[in-house]
């Protein structure tokens, strides 16, 4: 490490981590990142992401100034539409339960459109997500969910870009430093203890940023916190977030607060990694259950494949897949909408079974009852509305009538081969449960009193998140009170320095 100490620690390596680095070097403080990863392994689980950000904007202005290089004929065949502040609050509250902290969901949406300008004013690339989240209609792409754009390159792009401007910046980072304590003292943080090629060292800091995610690859806190089963969920993203973090935090004092039983799962491959793995798991996606039905064991359905769009379902229908019989669940699909599917679906990492007869189809799901299952699917056809238009791009009302179980929206008769079916499971992604922060994003004691020189930001942060997710707005998350602990640790940092 470079002689003398930093004004600045971040403890963390992905989004919000680097995030709150760059935004501490823009103030003028040494800056020093400490990443527990390996660099084969940096990034956390934002570099494990598809890369899409949910933010407020008003039209394709706003679009073109983050996507520079848009085309005229691009622009001609898009629908982009508006996704306005109070859009974004709505889709908060109403995911939420409206239990989301009104303070913090402020901050987030107030400044999602500013942090993404202020990324791509650090090197990260947007392009329109086409294909994910536009689907083409009478030759136009017709944007839906409140997140048009994705960075290049995925989350392996962004962590890419974010490294790259740190370097730029001179920001240090030290790989394979896994930060193990705070050192504080009355009420003030000064510093972590952390281990560095096998050696523990006390580093002395004026401000530490906690951004070193939740507590989802930690087995035991997940039993712990999210109940019976959780223990047996695939982990989506990186197997370093262990809630070291969170620990320390509350040793000292520091408010737990938010959704410590919720996170974010959603149907993953039935045989995945236990952990996060670069090359395949993106390939481990099944998000395009809205255009089919899913069965459990038994050969019946359990939820809504329609309720509502995917960016506003698929983070909380992982819990619902973990509770069937086995943890586990089929994906059902006919020949008239396979072109629908995501690309992950004709990837070689997955669970799958094809047959021409709906007979045929149900005889080869492993663990499911064939019987029943034929049955559920011929009643799901009977039930299905014919009078209406499917339109995969808005909430058509192509629903079901009569069942116990109905599927809202995207209900077409499963009746056209061929079929496919594809075994899914839960993989967690990360945990709402957090610590509570002011709005400088410093961290709160069980005093309900700021902890000094300590900060948060990410998946650490608590009372943004409860019981689901809309799409696309963990990234954002991150990089917005990312930037804003930076920031603040960067300003209280250098006072403290100037009155030395």
């Amino acid at each position: 490490m470079q002689h003398g100490n930093p004004d600045v620690i971040v403890v963390g390596g992905g989004n919000a981590a680097l995030c709150a680095a760059l935004s501490a070097r823009e103030q003028g403080a040494r800056v020093l990142l400490l990443e527990r990863a390996p660099h084969a392994e940096r990034g956390g689980n934002s570099v494990y992401t598809d890369g899409k950000m949910r933010f407020a904007y008003a039209g394709v202005d706003d679009i073109r100034a983050l996507v520079p290089d848009l085309t005229e004929a691009e622009i001609g065949n898009s629908d982009f539409g508006v996704y306005s502040e109070n859009d974004f609050f709505d889709d908060m509250a109403r995911i939420t339960q409206h239990r989301t902290d009104p303070d913090l969901c402020e901050i987030l949406v107030r400044n999602s459109n500013a942090a993404v300008r202020w990324m791509k004013d650090n090197g990260v690339r947007f392009m329109p997500n086409f294909g994910r989240q536009a689907y083409k209609v009478d030759g136009r792409f017709k944007f839906w969910g409140g997140a048009p754009i994705v960075t290049w390159g995925g989350g392996v792009g962004l962590i890419e870009s974010l490294y790259r401007a740190a370097e730029t910046k001179g920001i240090e980072v030290v790989y394979g430093a896994w930060v193990q304590d705070l050192i504080h003292r009355d009420g003030t943080v000064s510093g972590v203890a952390a281990r560095i090629d096998g050696v523990t060292r006390q580093i002395a800091a004026r401000s530490v940023v906690l951004a070193c995610g939740g507590f989802e690859a930690n087995t035991a806190w997940r039993t712990r916190y999210l109940g019976k089963g959780w223990d047996l969920a695939k982990v989506r993203g990186t197997r370093y977030n262990t809630g070291d973090g969170l620990d320390m935090s509350l040793r000292i004092g520091a408010q737990p607060y938010g959704h410590w039983s919720g996170c974010h799962a959603v149907g993953w491959e039935r045989y995945a990694t236990e952990f996060g793995d670069l090359v395949r798991t993106p390939a481990f996606q099944r998000h395009s259950y809205t255009f089919g039905i899913m069965v459990n064991g038994d050969g019946r359905r359990f939820l809504d494949e329609g309720a509502d769009l995917r960016s506003f379902t698929y983070a909380k229908y992982g819990h619902v897949v973990l509770e069937q019989p086995g943890q586990f669940a089929w994906q059902i699909y006919d020949g008239k909408v396979l072109h629908l599917l995501l690309d992950e679906y004709r990837t070689k990492y997955v669970t799958k079974v094809k047959a021409d007869t709906l007979e045929e189809l149900v005889r080869k799901l492993d663990d499911v009852d064939p019987v029943q299952c034929l049955a559920t699917i011929r009643e799901y056809n009977r039930a299905v509305k014919t009078d209406v238009a499917f339109d995969p791009n808005v909430k058509d009302g192509k629903c079901t009538v009569g069942l116990a179980m109905p599927k809202s929206n995207w209900a077409q008769a499963i009746d056209q081969p061929p079929f496919e079916a594809y075994a899914i499971t839960c993989g967690v992604t990360f945990t709402f449960g957090g610590l509570r922060i002011n709005a400088e994003a410093q961290v709160m004691n069980t005093n309900h009193e700021p902890i000094r020189g300590l900060y948060a930001a990410g998946e650490m942060v608590g009372g943004i998140f409860y019981f689901n997710y809309p799409g696309a707005s963990g990234l954002t998350s991150g990089a917005v009170f990312g930037r804003l602990a930076g920031a603040s640790a960067a300003r209280s940092a250098l006072r403290l320095a100037s009155a030395a």
